[in-house]
């Protein structure tokens, strides 16, 4: 490996050059294998290299890579929109596509935004969101955001916007399989609304299932209807952040379809573009869109919104995620790798905590299984799990649990094509990098059953 580059991110830590991908595996310079066991940042939905979607790529560029949207429509924009209304919920049919994440949630705060001004309610401009979470790196999404390492060097230049708890029953000690655990958390965010003035609350942004701030937070029986319930009572738009959780990840295409409490806007990224093309969207109640487009249009836009390459990757995608039945396999594979990751707490005293649906998982690690006190912070167990597995061959992706100071959890979300056989090489992998971090650091581990 070489040791300079002009390259930089977010640290100095370098790692081998990649080589090729393929399916769930990617093999770099030296040949090394490994097992892409977080689908990247989980945006490989369906694998690396699918022929069908680089296919259609190669297609699309034979025809155009550009056309800026002010100058030209695309078939393959105006499909994948079509597609995306398709899966959608009722009503929610009016698409805006952009290149990320973060772009779509910022999408989605503004058109809330001019919605509320649209209809005489200039006054509205809070969004209301949950402690911890993280909803993107611009300065918009970053003060929706609840991850305090990310967001603090910029406060200066940023209005943070109210926060509730994130509903951690596990940490509190509360069951979530009772509606009344759901309604207690959902409860927060209508006294949280009293608190700020109903007058002034534009929206509440949640994700459906939680991702890198949570790991993997599934939301107690009752919570995602109560708070529809409540934003519906105040006037208030309801944004779902699919970035992590859209594209079939959690059994169904979009997280929210879990529950009937569908949301009035929707920004979705990461598998929605399958790690293909950079591309996101915001989907929204075309109620919503009619309103802001007859007072004056969007003020807002992309330079690569709707770029002709990037929907025909994501069209390709889509079909890809149908034609194999990726949101059932997600399901089932998903409930066998949930189970092997519980089985682990037979065995490592440490691991607190598993959860997710589907095949947005996590497990988390503690000091204590009864009080779930973290593990000592300069363990930095978070990094050094991840390091371990990486030099094994399987990728898992970490952050810390308790709002970015401490605690330590673990996404392992393989991709959707994932096999029986292949979970069974994500265990041996982890249940090897598991044994030497507890070795490293004095963990005690339990004879295997």
């Amino acid at each position: 490996m070489k040791n300079d580059s002009h390259l930089f991110y977010q640290n100095n830590q370098r790692r081998p050059m990649l080589e090729r991908a393929s399916g769930i595996y990617m093999w770099d310079v030296s040949g090394k294998r490994y097992l892409d066991g977080s689908s990247g940042a989980m945006v490989c939905n369906i694998g690396h290299s699918n022929p069908n979607v680089l296919a259609a790529m190669q297609k699309q560029m034979g025809k155009s890579t550009f056309g800026y949207r002010l100058h030209f429509e695309t078939d393959s924009s105006e499909a994948l929109a079509c597609k995306t209304a398709e899966l959608s919920p009722p009503g929610l049919n009016r698409v805006f596509f952009v290149s990320g994440g973060s772009e779509a949630v910022e999408s989605a705060i503004k058109l809330a935004r001019q919605y509320m001004i649209a209809r005489g309610e200039s006054q509205r401009w809070k969004v209301i969101s949950r402690f911890p979470s993280y909803h993107g790196a611009t300065l918009g999404a970053l003060a929706v955001s609840g991850y305090t390492p990310m967001s603090a060097p910029f406060d200066p230049m940023m209005r943070m916007m109210p926060k509730i708890p994130a509903p951690r029953a596990y940490l509190d000690g509360l069951d979530p399989e009772l509606e009344a655990t759901g309604h207690r958390y959902a409860d927060m965010l209508d006294e949280r609304i009293l608190a700020e003035g109903p007058e002034t609350v534009l929206a509440f942004i949640v994700e459906p299932v939680g991702g890198a701030s949570t790991g993997a937070l599934v939301p107690p029986k009752g919570y995602m209807e109560r708070i529809r319930s409540i934003c519906d009572r105040y006037g208030i738009l309801l944004i779902h952040d699919e970035v992590m959780t859209g594209g079939g990840r959690t059994g169904r295409f979009l997280g929210g379809d879990h529950w009937d409490a569908p949301p009035d806007i929707i920004a979705m990224s990461k598998g929605f573009g399958g790690g293909y093309m950079p591309l996101g969207a915001m989907i929204a109640h075309k109620d919503i869109v009619e309103a802001v487009l007859d007072n004056g249009g969007f003020i807002h836009g992309h330079t690569y919104a709707g770029n002709p390459l990037a929907c025909a990757a994501g069209l390709a995608v889509v079909n890809e995620i149908e034609r194999q039945d990726l949101c059932g396999n997600a399901a089932r594979m998903g409930a066998l790798l949930k189970a092997r990751l519980t089985g682990l707490m037979e065995r490592y005293p440490f691991v607190g905590d598993v959860r997710g649906l589907g095949l947005l998982l996590a497990f988390e690690l503690v000091a204590d299984r009864q009080t779930m006190a973290p593990l000592p912070r300069d363990l930095n167990a978070h990094a050094r799990l991840v390091d371990i597995a990486y030099d094994k061959g399987l990728i898992i992706y970490s952050r810390r649990t308790r709002g970015g100071y401490s605690g330590d959890h673990f996404l392992v979300c393989p991709p959707m094509i994932v096999t029986e056989d292949q979970i069974e090489e994500i265990m041996t992998g982890l249940t090897a990098s598991l044994n030497q971090f507890a070795a490293e650091v004095s963990l005690p581990v339990s004879e295997a059953a």
